[in-house]
């Protein structure tokens, strides 16, 4: 076979591996940010037997990338994001969504290095959950929980989401990278304490 004809079977068979892991992408939401804090926990359930970068995205409602950063997390250790103070705070422009949307991508990183623009291969094992406050009919807040779900990935979606995050770190002046990361759980603030 030539070269261009191998080439071209390497493009077409690269994202189907590429995007074989079924739980490497997940996503979920944060609403009414204006009433309180939502939180994102991430765990690795060890089924690489290394390290996962876990690769967050943050978009606002409108489906601009707002934020993007990374977390490192060891097989079955815990880290958590807030939205307020982790994802939104530092956002690329100065609005502060009211919602957002967050994508999660596992990888094992370029080289045991971890970053969002250049997640490298994706794996298996990541684990999530979120927290976000829904209006009751009574008209009174309440925070719930809920894991984070698969979702499909398409080569276009990774890059969009790969290819902004880079724009981000290179052009943003270190707006719209995530602020931290912290090992362990953090706590859902209640509602009422949330916006102290």
């Amino acid at each position: 076979m030539c070269r261009s004809v191998l080439s071209a079977l390497a493009y077409m068979i690269f994202p189907a591996v590429m995007f074989a892991q079924s739980d490497a992408f997940q996503i979920r939401f944060a609403a009414n940010l204006p009433l309180g804090d939502s939180v994102v926990d991430v765990t690795n359930a060890g089924t690489t037997g290394s390290t996962v970068c876990v690769n967050v995205y943050t978009f606002d409602a409108t489906e601009e990338l707002v934020s993007c950063c990374t977390c490192p997390v060891t097989p079955n250790g815990l880290n958590s994001l807030s939205v307020k103070h982790d994802l939104i705070n530092n956002t690329l422009t100065p609005a502060v969504p009211n919602s957002v949307v967050i994508k999660l991508l596992a990888s094992a990183g370029v080289s045991g290095v971890c970053n969002a623009a250049s997640p490298g291969t994706l794996v298996s094992g990541l684990r999530a959950w979120g927290t976000t406050i829904h209006t009751l009919p009574s008209g009174a807040p309440a925070l719930t929980e809920s894991p984070f779900l698969d979702a499909t990935l398409s080569s276009s979606e990774f890059t969009r989401m790969t290819t902004f995050c880079g724009f981000i770190q290179e052009i943003g002046s270190g707006h719209g990278i995530c602020n931290s990361c912290r090992t362990g759980g953090l706590l859902s603030p209640s509602i009422s304490q949330a916006n102290k």
